[in-house]
Parts: C-alpha cells; structure tokens; sequence
C-alpha cells in the first residue's frame, strides 16, 4: 500500500492525493483476475473487474467434434459444477435433434444435479465465504477456533460428493451422463445406501441456514432484475425450465439469444451479459429464490424466512442464507427422489442426428447456464455458444463494487479491501468457467 501526492496544477491548488490498495490475488475464489476502483474527487468514478486469466477456447474445441463427445468435453471446463455443463449440453443436443427424454431419465439428471448443488453451495459457504463473516483469513485458520462448523461443511460437501459418484460414475467430472441418458442407472440398492448420510445432511443443512442467520451482514440494496429458470409443474429450478425474471420476462430458452446480449470489454478475457434493451441483471441464488420461493418446501420456506432471507431479497451479503436453504432444498429433493426411483431401462434413449440448431439451459449452484449448438446431419458440431453464469454477473458485481466503496469511502485500506473481497464472494465467482481473484487496486485522486 502506498500513498502518494500527484502535482497538481501551478495555480494554487493543494496536489491530488491518490491511495491505490493492490491484492496480488483474491484467495478463495476459482480463477484469477484483478479488479481496479478509480476514486475521483471523494466519488468512485470508475470499477473495472478485470479478468486476466487466459481464454480457454472450449467453444473452439468443441467445434468439428461429435455431437455425442459435447457432455465429457463441457464437464472439464469446471471441476465444481460438471454437472452443470453436462446437462445444458445434453439438453441442447436432444433439442437439435428433436428427442424428448423420458421422466424417469429426467428425474435421475435432477438426482444427480442435487448433488451437485449440495457440495458446491456447502464448499462455498463453509470453506469460501464463512471466513469473510468470521474474521479469518481462511477455512484452516477458521477451523482452529470453529472446528465443528468446518467438520459440518466437509460432511454435507462428501454427501453431495458421494451422491454424484454413485449416479454418475465418480465425484468429479461425471462420466456416466451421455446424449439420451445415462450409459448406466443405478440401482436401488445403491440409492438407498445414500439415504442415511443424506438424511444427516438434511438436519446439518437445517442446522446451516439456522447458523448463517446470526453472521452480521454489510447493508447493501440492490435495484437489480433477477433472472432464473422456472419449470413447468410445481419443481424449484434446477435442470430444466423456462426463463423467467422478476421484471416480467417468460421465454423459452431457445430465445436466450433474442434477448440476452454478449458484449466484449476491453479490461476483461470474459465477455459482459446484459439484456437486450435494458441494463445489466443478476442470475444465482437470489434469482432463483426470488422467482421460485413458492416451488420450496414448507420446511425450506420456513428455515429461510425464520433465518431473515426474504424471497425478494436484493442484499447479495445475504447470499449466504439463500445457498444454505438451497442446500436443504438439494437434500429434501435427493431423498424424495431416491424414495420415489424408478430405474430407467433401457438407461438412456436412441439419439439419431439431424442438421439443426439445439439450445440448452440448467441451474448451475452460480446461476443460469445457457448452451448452443449447431450440429449436420451427422452430428459434427459446427457454431457452439457457452455463456456461464459467472460472465452473466460480471456486471452486477462491479456494480456492486461500486455501491460498496462508495458508501465507505472513510475506511482505511485494509478494511475497503476486505470488504471488496467479501462482496465479489457473494456471488461464489468461477473466473475460470467465465474467461471464453482478486487483485484488487482502489486509486484515489
């Protein structure tokens, strides 16, 4: 940290006074970039969250390759939500090729898709964001002093974590999901041996949201529209759905180009969402809360609302909340389905190629994401669009940084940078997923 006086003009004028705060990378995030706040004249004039890390060209690979290898490639590009990847691009590709799975192959994706949220939302909340709340620099130093609540986040991540083993073939990068299916289904037996460490994950998940209510949570309201899936039926968002927002907005995903624009931005490798004819708008938790807080069970609804998290929540400190009752959501609906299997055979459905365009999108723990494909009528890829949920809400996070600095404009520079930090973990961002953390500099004039 340096202070230093700029001349100013030969007119009389005291010089300009510029702090700039430098963090060489945000711990607890998964990518790298930096992030720089220029500070003019006790206002903040300008956030850039700026995304080094190098592109990884996924949408390159994939084109030329076949329609059948898009599940395995997408699942590499983010060892936390594979899931997530897998089941926008199967999605994509039976809409291409105009095939409808069955329900019981459906209902065994969202099986495997609710292991996926708890181990990713409980890996965030214990070991990424708690420690902002607590006052530690991280989850080993937290886990001197709260051993029990990081030994509670580690058993609900390994139940999320077994529950995709079993469904789909091993805990990282599944390789059991295929176009059509699943090249194996489970057992009974196998689910029902998951039953009674979910059943445990289920209180300790109850026990999470009840815990996160009493950490002091940063003011900070936002005006902001929340975009989510919301499916037919009486089902939360999470592998399928129409796309809707708090503003009015209800679309068929296939519309998500018509009306969800990408922009490039010189400071960033990642590209900028926003809607077409409008501004910038949030997808995650909060969205899905907010849109779907009628599809969560009476007990979810009832956690969530005892624990302050109102369903049109705009503070994203209060994120935190919302994760855990989405972890008590993930545990109720993995046992309800594990209650309710039906074993799909064959496992999956005849998936034959047709020239054609095919879109896809799921509820990845961050948010909404949105998969295109153009295949021929072999089954080649040829034009691939992947819009993570992390490049989605690169706007609002620096619009967020912008709220934050400039209502604590008087802290010094450790405690401005903490609190940066903090906000930018609100939204759990996988920098890595994005580039197609947190060096932070605040320089003030």
């Amino acid at each position: 940290m340096a202070d230093e006086k700029t001349p100013g003009p030969d007119d009389g004028r005291p010089p300009a006074r510029t702090r700039t705060i430098a963090v060489d990378a945000l711990a607890r995030v998964e990518g790298e970039g930096a992030m720089r706040v220029t500070i003019r004249d006790g206002r903040v004039s300008d956030v850039a969250l700026r995304i080094y890390e190098p592109p990884r060209f996924f949408e390159g690979l994939l084109r030329g390759r076949a329609f059948t290898e898009a599940p395995d490639i997408t699942a590499r590009i983010c060892g936390i939500c594979p899931v997530a990847y897998q089941m926008s691009a199967v999605a994509a590709m039976e809409d291409a090729c105009g095939v409808t799975i069955p329900e019981p192959i459906r209902l065994l994706r969202r099986l495997l898709y609710c292991g996926e949220w708890i181990e990713s939302h409980a890996l965030h909340v214990y070991m990424l964001h708690a420690p902002d709340f607590l006052g530690y620099d991280g989850a080993i130093d937290m886990a001197r002093d709260h051993r029990g609540i990081v030994e509670r986040g580690l058993r609900m991540k390994q139940a999320g974590n077994e529950l995709m083993r079993v469904v789909g073939g091993r805990s990282v990068h599944p390789v059991n999901v295929r176009v059509g299916g699943f090249y194996r289904a489970p057992s009974h037996k196998e689910l029902l041996s998951l039953r009674d460490r979910l059943e445990v994950a289920r209180e300790e998940a109850l026990e999470t949201v009840r815990w996160t209510a009493t950490l002091d949570y940063p003011d900070l309201e936002r005006d902001v529209t929340l975009v989510s899936l919301l499916p037919d039926g009486e089902d939360y968002p999470i592998e399928c759905g129409r796309i809707v927002s708090s503003d009015g907005l209800d679309i068929g995903v296939d519309r998500f180009p018509a009306e969800f624009v990408e922009e490039q931005v010189p400071h960033s490798t990642a590209l900028h969402a926003r809607m077409r004819g409008g501004g910038r708008y949030l997808v995650g938790p909060m969205a899905r809360f907010a849109n779907a807080f009628d599809r969560l069970t009476p007990e979810v609804r009832e956690a969530a609302l005892a624990a302050g998290a109102e369903p049109g929540t705009r503070n994203p400190f209060r994120s935190i909340v919302v994760r855990s009752a989405e972890i008590l959501y993930a545990c109720e609906e993995a046992l309800r389905l594990i209650a309710s299997y039906e074993q799909p055979d064959p496992p999956a459905v005849t998936v034959v190629p047709r020239a054609g365009v095919g879109h896809g999108a799921s509820e990845a723990p961050r948010g909404v994401l949105y998969q295109r494909y153009e295949i021929d009528d072999e089954g080649t890829i040829l034009a691939v669009q992947i819009t993570p949920p992390t490049a989605q809400n690169q706007g609002a996070i620096e619009d967020d940084m912008t709220l934050v600095v400039a209502d604590r404009l008087e802290l010094p520079d450790a405690a401005l940078r903490g609190v940066c930090e903090q906000a930018i973990r609100n939204y759990d961002p996988c920098i890595s997923c994005a580039t197609h953390f947190l060096d932070l500099e605040v320089d003030r004039d």
